[in-house]
């Protein structure tokens, strides 16, 4: 994450100690959260932690396994990986994850703060255009282009916003370093 250490400081407002050290410092806060409330946070949906672990290590060997193969990929391949990663990242974790992590978490801690990032706008708007199938590539491919409501209000109208491939890598690497660190310590 120490590439992401403006992004860090500057979006997500997390000191740049803490931004240098950021999977430690996570892991840190989870690993003395109180026994009820560890338990809370496994026992918030019905699949088990080690379940949702192994999803992760093997969306992580995936993607080992695409950057391995080295050379051009397909167009195909590519826009599979596109699909899986944003699913990952930003409806599988939030839903299994994040929430959870920012309702047990205390105000201020570094934790908090990603778990916050994570769920508020616009990674909230963008997951939900990945759920509902609001999105796409721009004519470039610079940049994906999704639709979302502002608000929680169905009646609401749609509204067009781009995120940059930069920004996606950075939102996707805070997903999967914060997901990681709390996993591994609940």
């Amino acid at each position: 994450m120490k590439n992401y250490h403006n992004e860090l400081t500057s979006l997500v407002k997390v000191s740049p100690l803490m931004a240098d050290r950021l999977a430690t410092t996570i892991a840190s806060e989870v690993r003395f959260f109180q026994p009820n409330t560890k338990r809370a946070i496994r026992e918030a949906t019905p699949i088990k932690l080690s379940a949702r672990l192994d999803e992760l290590k093997s969306f992580q060997y995936f993607m080992d396994s695409m950057h391995m193969s080295g050379g051009d990929k397909a167009p195909q391949v590519v826009r599979a990986q596109v699909i899986i990663q944003n699913y990952i990242c930003f409806v599988y974790l939030s839903d299994a994850c994040f929430y959870e992590l920012k309702k047990a978490s205390k105000a201020g801690t570094t934790l908090r703060k990603c778990a916050k990032y994570l769920t508020d706008n616009p990674i909230r708007a963008f997951r939900n255009a990945i759920a509902h199938s609001n999105w796409t590539y721009s004519k470039d491919s610079s940049s994906l282009v999704y639709w979302a409501r502002k608000g929680a209000d169905r009646n609401e109208p749609l509204v067009e916003h781009t995120v940059s491939n930069e920004t996606l890598a950075f939102w996707q690497a805070l997903s999967r370093c914060t997901a990681y660190a709390a996993f591994e310590n609940l």
